[in-house]
């Protein structure tokens, strides 16, 4: 039959096999998914990862790009976050773009430059960084920046040889969790500098290639992440629960925020323990802790106290800070809300921070003393 022959029926063929390939590995016993008691994680997080796939890689063309929202409260992955939006865009290191925008608010915005992550590859480096307090902006929130291309004296960023997707991070510190609300949005718009004329009508071999990129985007965020105590972790990432490790900036770390001091460790609490978080937030753009599973995905912000921002956090008299992550409410301030989970990670983001970072220093205590 002719439809036997079709590239994109291959195609398609092989994704499904690859998300059973998934199911039996990646969920299975190769990556100790039970062992950890959290398998219903592990199945939506492949959900939001497929999602992601279909949104973000099937109909990429860094052509003729234009943003899209990478998370949501149903694709979450790579570690999202509740204070903020995130948007990316294809691009390539030979082509130059044209960006207009409005920062609608945020406390920090930049722009990164990803390489290596084209046809839904996962990212290898961060190439570059622009970062609003690089470009020109207008009182009424306004800009326009270029990316590669001739050498521009201000509002450019030049493309490495190897970049394929920028990716826009924007923060907001607000009372209440931003990604939360699906009517916030930061208005972005991406062109070639050069016109390009419209793309060929889609055909089998476009559309065998666009499922392509959807299964490589899942393989390269399950199948080929490292599995569970082979990772090579950052200095800024705790194995030890409880215990967070001063705060650094990654580097060029794979779709990290060059500007941002993280810290991160494992938390692990009993049914009737609270793990009590005591600091100072530093002077700098953007600030937040939040809680996400083992699958690097945020706990339920829609509904649930699973995050902390310096606008949505109760000082104490000498401007410290006490936070409480339990299971249950304590009745006290800066409550953050584990969703009965015994295990999870704690991710501190401090943006452009001003001089040192004091780092959070946690006690595991009853959690009948925690009002006490």
């Amino acid at each position: 039959m002719a439809s036997e022959q079709s590239e994109a029926r291959r195609a398609l063929r092989e994704l499904t096999a690859l998300l059973e390939e998934i199911d039996e590995r990646y969920l299975g016993d190769e990556w100790s998914a039970a062992a950890f008691g959290d398998l219903p994680d592990g199945y939506r997080s492949v959900a939001n990862t497929l999602e992601g796939a279909l949104f973000l890689a099937f109909d990429s063309d860094p052509e003729r790009p234009f943003f899209r929202q990478i998370v949501s409260r149903t694709r979450k992955m790579l570690g999202d976050n509740p204070d903020a939006l995130y948007y990316t865009a294809p691009v390539r290191g030979d082509r130059a773009y044209r960006v207009t925008g409005n920062t609608a608010g945020a406390a920090y915005l930049s722009f990164t430059v990803e390489t290596a992550s084209q046809g839904g590859g996962y990212s290898a480096a961060t190439a570059g960084v622009l970062r609003d307090r690089d470009f020109d902006i207008a009182a009424d929130g306004s800009f326009e920046v270029f990316f590669g291309g001739a050498h521009r004296a201000r509002n450019w960023l030049g493309l490495d040889a190897a970049a394929s997707e920028l990716i826009v991070r924007c923060y907001f510190e607000e009372p209440e969790p931003v990604a939360a609300d699906p009517t916030r949005v930061v208005p972005l718009r991406i062109e070639p500098v050069e016109p390009v004329g419209p793309p060929a009508p889609w055909d089998d071999a476009s559309v065998a290639a666009a499922w392509r990129r959807v299964a490589t985007f899942l393989r390269s965020r399950t199948l080929e992440q490292p599995k569970p105590g082979e990772r090579e972790q950052p200095s800024w990432v705790s194995t030890t629960p409880n215990v967070f490790p001063p705060p650094e900036l990654p580097g060029n770390f794979a779709f990290a925020a060059a500007d941002a001091a993280y810290s991160m460790a494992p938390y692990v609490l009993g049914t009737d323990e609270a793990l009590v978080v005591t600091g100072r937030w530093p002077t700098c753009a953007f600030a937040n802790v939040s809680i996400w599973n083992r699958y690097l995905q945020t706990y339920d912000y829609a509904h649930r106290p699973v995050s902390r921002n310096r606008a949505s956090t109760a000082l104490e008299p000498d401007g410290s800070f006490r936070m409480v992550i339990a299971h249950a409410d304590p009745g006290v301030p800066n409550w953050i809300d584990t969703e009965g989970r015994s295990f999870g990670m704690v991710f501190w983001r401090f943006f452009l921070p001003e001089g040192d970072i004091e780092t959070p220093q946690a006690t595991v205590v009853p959690l009948a003393e925690v009002g006490g």
